[in-house]
């Protein structure tokens, strides 16, 4: 078994794709079509072609009439599995009924991990919690926007999905990142494991961060681990592969943490006006 610490250096190709990516005046096409809906038939349609959907394309945006008030929000996320209750206490104040992330945009650029996702910060690549088992990771990302703020100074959703991420990567770095997986006590999943004839991702880009790993492939080094990690970096960040969500009131987002990578960008600082209001339901496997 082999441990090493992976880091990121200014000249490493996915930091210009990042940063051009994720910039504020990024305009992003390509977002997931959109169903129309009201909020009534929303259930049903769920249960029928809808659902259908989402299990083929691993993503559905659904046009309500009205945001979904959060007692139907949260009894939709029952319908697709068991919300994780949302336990960080540096977070408390925005949430609702123990499962409810209220995601306001209320801060400044911050390096304050803990409130960076109700800031103006763009959010760096991931899959949802992927420094936990993988039963313990959410299935579906559920998002419903209240307010979408101003077009011009609002956050874009990134979705990138794992399938084109996967394409660009040759056999033999797929195969070093399937023996490969964060440090830690727990029994954490390979950064790429195969689901159901799928390759799905466990991994989040860290920034600046070390990235402390382990590998059980005989033979790989230090070194050819930390290039498949820049490797999978590179792939995440290509323009091409990625769609954008455009928020507008009323819009619902599910999507399905093992078909894509999700981030966002980030959002002008200093415009007034309405601030971006999405409500926010993580959801395990029924």
């Amino acid at each position: 078994m082999l441990t090493g610490t992976f880091v990121e250096t200014p000249s490493d190709i996915h930091v210009a794709r990042r940063q051009l990516l994720l910039a504020s005046d990024r305009a992003i096409e390509g977002a997931p079509q959109v169903c129309s809906s009201d909020v009534s038939s929303l259930p049903a349609q769920l249960r029928g072609v809808l659902g259908e959907v989402l299990r083929a394309s691993g993503a559905l945006c659904v046009q309500l009439d009205e945001p979904l008030p959060p007692a139907r929000f949260a009894e939709l996320g029952r319908m697709l599995g068991t919300p994780l209750p949302e336990t960080d206490p540096a977070v408390q104040r925005y949430v609702d009924d123990a499962i409810i992330l209220n995601l306001l945009s209320e801060h400044r650029d911050t390096e304050d991990v803990s409130l960076q996702p109700f800031a103006t910060n763009a959010l760096t690549l991931h899959s949802e919690s992927s420094g936990r088992p993988t039963a313990e990771q959410p299935r579906y990302i559920v998002l419903s926007c209240r307010e979408p703020g101003l077009a011009a100074a609002s956050a874009q959703t990134v979705l990138v999905p794992m399938q084109r991420v996967e394409q660009q990567l040759g056999s033999d770095v797929l195969l070093t990142l399937s023996q490969t997986r964060y440090q830690s006590s727990r029994a954490l999943p390979t950064i790429v494991r195969n689901c159901t004839g799928r390759s799905v991702f466990s991994f989040r880009d860290f920034l600046g961060q070390p990235l402390e790993w382990t590998c059980i492939r005989p033979g790989v080094t230090a070194a050819s681990v930390n290039e498949s990690l820049r490797r999978l970096l590179a792939a995440m960040y290509t323009p091409t592969a990625a769609q954008a969500v455009h928020w507008s009131r009323g819009l619902l987002v599910i999507i399905d943490n093992t078909f894509f990578f999700h981030g966002r960008t980030s959002s002008a600082g200093g415009a007034a006006g309405p601030r971006r209001h999405l409500q926010r339901l993580r959801i395990l496997s029924p």
